[in-house]
């Protein structure tokens, strides 16, 4: 059996202002709802800097109970790029769980799943290679927004 090969691209940082999360109510596909990402920052071995302000998360809460994530970002790298980050994924966890977590709980680390898909943009040629990663993740749950480890993988 192969391994998958990879490597660290970015631990990233979000907050995320929840208070301020806009309700667009029940949908043909779930409870769409649309949560601010403020600010954060990331950090790899060829990628730091900042999350800036204006970036959301399109929250849909499917029937099923999984919570699916669209995620849009714009980051600014020490040096001065700018650069689109734009993931999608899923937060899964037993029905008791994600029960805790809509009402604002934070869950322990075994309870829940969250991954993600991530593809990046930048017009910057010191990034150039951004535009052709594959990128996949996994976060965590903190109070103040997700950390996710994000892998570019091949």
């Amino acid at each position: 059996m192969n391994n998958l090969p990879h490597r660290h691209l970015i631990t990233m940082t979000l907050t995320v202002d929840f208070a301020g999360m806009i309700s667009i109510g029940q949908t043909p596909a779930g409870l769409r709802r649309i949560a601010p990402v403020t600010g954060g920052h990331f950090a790899g071995e060829r990628l730091n800097g900042t999350v800036l302000p204006g970036g959301n998360d399109w929250v849909v809460n499917r029937e099923d109970g999984v919570m699916v994530i669209d995620v849009r970002l714009t980051l600014q790298t020490d040096d001065g790029a700018m650069v689109y980050l734009n993931y999608q994924g899923r937060f899964l966890a037993e029905a008791e769980a994600m029960s805790r977590f809509r009402k604002g709980a934070l869950l322990e680390r075994h309870e829940y799943s969250l991954a993600i898909i991530a593809k990046f943009e930048c017009g910057d040629s010191r990034y150039s290679w951004l535009n052709n990663v594959i990128a996949v993740g996994t976060g965590e749950q903190t109070a103040a927004g997700p950390v996710y480890s994000i892998f570019e993988i091949g």
